[in-house]
């Protein structure tokens, strides 16, 4: 199947490629290249691509494609909360638009990375299910809401979007993220002797690895058009459903000697569920996530000793708000978030 991957110099599309191609996919990456010198260790070997920002996209770029894979947006809440605007325009907005240039191309599959943060302020309310409330409280997450109620309405008897809602992911990629919850917790473990926490421990996070979502996108691209087309998928798995507290615990059994310290300073966070991920291993039978915090927690603790994780890197390199705002100020994309030519 020929596949564009958006996305795919970003920490998951990094992931992916590989794993699409070994499958027997022809990949083809499409991003902004915004992220793709945040590499840790040696040099991942990209697909063939383009690199154009997702708002500059036309229809030869979608020429030709079976299924579109999209993955590429401003990618956290804090990002986010900086430039809601941008945000929309990005996230919402240029995601429509490629998903119309994608249909009136042909393209038959449109899988949307969609996001478990939908759920928000879900609470105590259990296991939610994909039936339940959304509440998103930022605006990565609203965004998030709005491309898969327009994507909807663009679903017919051609084109089928499917909406993956992934858990936090987390574990090592070669283009690394630092600010996602349980890598930075290892990396603040290794290079300072604590497991910072700054809440108070108790929200709810459903965590996934990042190759056990390359892996559920690949099944879902050629799994039968009947159990997957115009729904959404949690993706993840109930294990994997931990406080905050519990991913500290599990990250201070991964580095010897680190403490856990629950600071509290930032009170409770309204972000906080519980997932039940029960709809996809029943539309794509066989699919099981592989790995687990704990596992994860060792792999990122080896990876860092083993590249050499700086806290300069940590803090700045790969940290996607950090990495911005450093280009902003040194003149190399505008206040768009466009390179400067």
């Amino acid at each position: 199947m020929r596949v564009l991957l958006t996305g795919h110099q970003g920490y998951l599309g990094t992931v992916m490629a590989p794993v699409l191609a070994a499958a027997g996919h022809e990949v083809t990456g499409l991003d902004a290249g915004l992220f793709a010198d945040c590499v840790l260790g040696p040099p991942p070997a990209d697909p063939p691509g383009f690199q154009v920002d997702l708002r500059d996209i036309t229809a030869d770029h979608v020429a030709g494609v079976d299924a579109v894979i999209h993955l590429a947006a401003l990618s956290n809440d804090p990002l986010g909360s900086l430039a809601p605007d941008l945000t929309y325009d990005i996230n919402h907005h240029a995601s429509v638009r490629l998903a119309r240039l994608a249909r009136d191309a042909g393209v038959r599959r449109f899988l949307y990375a969609s996001t478990c943060s939908v759920y928000g302020a879900a609470g105590d309310a259990g296991l939610v299910a994909e039936d339940a409330p959304l509440r998103p409280v930022t605006p990565y997450a609203e965004s998030k809401v709005r491309v898969e109620d327009d994507l909807h309405a663009l679903a017919d008897g051609d084109f089928s979007p499917v909406f993956l809602r992934n858990a936090t992911a987390f574990g090592f990629s070669p283009r690394l993220r630092a600010d996602i919850v349980l890598n930075n917790l290892v990396g603040h473990a290794l290079l300072s002797g604590e497991v910072l926490v700054l809440s108070d421990g108790t929200p709810w996070r459903p965590l996934v690895h990042a190759a056990d979502i390359a892996r559920a996108f690949t099944a879902a691209l050629t799994a039968p058009r009947e159990a997957v087309h115009d729904r959404a998928f949690n993706i993840g798995s109930e294990t994997n459903n931990v406080t905050v507290a519990e991913i500290a615990d599990q990250v201070a059994e991964a580095v010897a000697g680190a403490k856990v310290v629950i600071t509290g300073e930032t009170g409770a966070d309204p972000r906080s569920y519980q997932v039940d991920f029960s709809r996809f291993r029943a539309a794509v039978p066989g699919f099981a996530c592989e790995w687990t915090v704990q596992r994860g927690a060792l792999e990122l603790a080896d990876a860092y000793q083993k590249f050499g994780l700086t806290r300069e890197d940590f803090e700045q390199r790969f940290t996607r708000l950090a990495v911005l705002r450093a280009a902003s100020g040194a003149g190399t994309v505008d206040d768009t978030l466009r390179w400067r030519r």
